[in-house]
């Protein structure tokens, strides 16, 4: 068996994989009793922006079904921008695994970093929000 899991990149990493889904501002309003960002409201956007890839390549209405692998690196801070990476893992079908990344740019500084990371599975549904078959479309051949 194939382990197709995408396992958490190392503290190392300087940029971004995947394509961006989505990039917004924590506000006061985001945040828990130690004045930090919740990390619920970090999980929503990370969410969101699968949620907008997902329904990108399945081509229909996605939900999310499962959510794994979470690590949650850095805290978020207000006035941080928030922005969120998908790169997808596998696709079944009807469903498919998107590795998803949050980096934030804090204020004063010029490079973002990795503050949270996980795997979001999202389904594929019709008109009455049952699972459908996702349309693979296949690239096109170059010459």
């Amino acid at each position: 068996m194939t382990d197709t899991h995408v396992h958490a990149p190392k503290d190392t990493d300087t940029e971004p994989h995947g394509d961006l889904c989505i990039r917004t501002l924590a506000m006061p309003a985001d945040t828990n009793a130690n004045g930090d960002i919740f990390g619920g409201w970090l999980l929503s956007q990370m969410d969101v922006g699968g949620g907008v890839f997902a329904s990108k390549i399945a081509k229909s209405r996605t939900v999310t079904v499962a959510i794994d692998a979470m690590n949650f690196r850095k805290a978020v801070y207000v006035g941080d921008l928030v922005s969120v990476y998908a790169t997808l893992v596998r696709t079944g079908r009807t469903s498919m695994t998107v590795h998803l990344e949050a980096w934030a740019l804090r204020r004063r500084e010029t490079q973002p970093i990795l503050v949270t990371d996980g795997n979001f599975t999202y389904v594929s549904i019709d008109d009455e929000g049952k699972p459908q078959v996702i349309k693979r479309t296949e690239p096109p051949i170059v010459t």
